[in-house]
This record gives C-alpha cells, sequence and structure tokens, in this order.
C-alpha cells in the first residue's frame, strides 16, 4: 500500500486514521474495530463492506 495514501485515507465511519494489515490484505480502524478490503489494490472504503473485528465466538 502506498504510504501517501495511506496517509490520507481515514475510517468513513470515525473519520480515524487506520492501520494497513498487509497479511489479510485490509485497512483497519482500530476505532470502531473495523476491517476494510483491499481488492486488486484499491481499498474498499465502504462501512457495508467492512468486516467487524469483533467476531463472535462459538459455543462448544
Amino acid at each position: 500500500m502506498d504510504k501517501r495514501l495511506l496517509d490520507i485515507l481515514v475510517c468513513p465511519i470515525c473519520k480515524s486514521s487506520l492501520v494497513h494489515d498487509a497479511d489479510k490484505n485490509e485497512l483497519i480502524c482500530k476505532a470502531d474495530k473495523l476491517a476494510y478490503p483491499i481488492r486488486d489494490g484499491i481499498p474498499v472504503m465502504l462501512a457495508n463492506e467492512a468486516r467487524s473485528l469483533d467476531a463472535p465466538h462459538n459455543a462448544a
């Protein structure tokens, strides 16, 4: 991810800065605990495309 692009992108919900997770190819908003996907090198900054980092735990 281009450092200049990462410097200007913010979470569309809370406007916080984002962290690039290169392993999962996502941009992380720590404030909202959301991960925005990067597809074909393009960040998808839509709230309905974000995945929650608070995944529910499965009961055994």
